[in-house]
């Protein structure tokens, strides 16, 4: 594998594990060469790091693959974390605790709620209910403090928010009309954070022997 100058991110806009990718390089400041890819058609050169096919994939300068989106958002925070993603106000483990809850327990209702006919025998409404249930203990979370681990976002709120976006967006009148203010606010402060801004514009597909964009710019 060839050594790059920068470390090179294969990403898809609208997938809510690239975002966090993504949002986490960009609250880091360390640059990247960022490829749009189109999940269509997927570069010969990101199935040969990582062949599961799944975005993101960070390769490193030294040839290094890493291809699961949490370990990408440490991978650029505990080089630089200067809002302190990664140390708000609790035990650290916590966090972490609860990325897990929202891609094991939540993710899956998420997808048969969006996704039905990808599953067989499914139908959407018990699943969007099993969601709901799950965003209810962050409403109880969030009515105690304004983010998710305390007065600041951290790295859970970065994490788990695409996922919750991408619910609230399945059927946006749905969601604005349920009992969960709270999520509510917190997702809209999320919608409107400059990190999330920043990395949602969009970008040109990438072809092979072309040069990716500079990210963060």
């Amino acid at each position: 594998m060839t050594v790059g100058v920068l470390p090179v991110l294969y990403s898809f806009r609208r997938c809510p594990y690239a975002m966090r990718a993504r949002m986490a390089i960009a609250a880091s400041g360390v640059q990247c060469e960022l490829r749009e890819i189109v999940l269509r058609d997927k570069p010969a050169a990101m199935l040969q790091a990582s062949p599961k096919g799944t975005v993101p994939v960070l390769v490193d300068t030294d040839g290094t693959v890493v291809d699961q989106s949490l370990d990408i958002m440490l991978w650029a925070l505990r080089k630089n974390d200067p809002q302190d993603w990664l140390h708000p106000l609790c035990v650290p483990k916590e966090q972490f605790d609860l990325i897990g809850q929202c891609d094991q327990q939540f993710k899956p209702h998420l997808d048969r709620y969006k996704y039905p006919q990808r599953y067989a025998d499914t139908q959407a409404e018990p699943h969007r209910q099993a969601g709901l249930e799950w965003l209810m203990m962050l409403e109880a979370r969030l009515a105690k403090c304004e983010w998710l681990f305390g007065p600041k976002p951290a790295l859970a709120d970065f994490a788990i928010a695409p996922f919750v976006r991408q619910y609230a967006h399945t059927d946006l009148a749905w969601f604005t009309a349920q009992p969960i203010p709270e999520t509510q606010r917190w997702l809209a402060a999320f919608l409107a954070s400059s990190v999330f801004l920043s990395v949602m514009q969009k970008y040109p597909v990438w072809q092979e022997g072309q040069p990716g964009v500079i990210f963060p710019a």
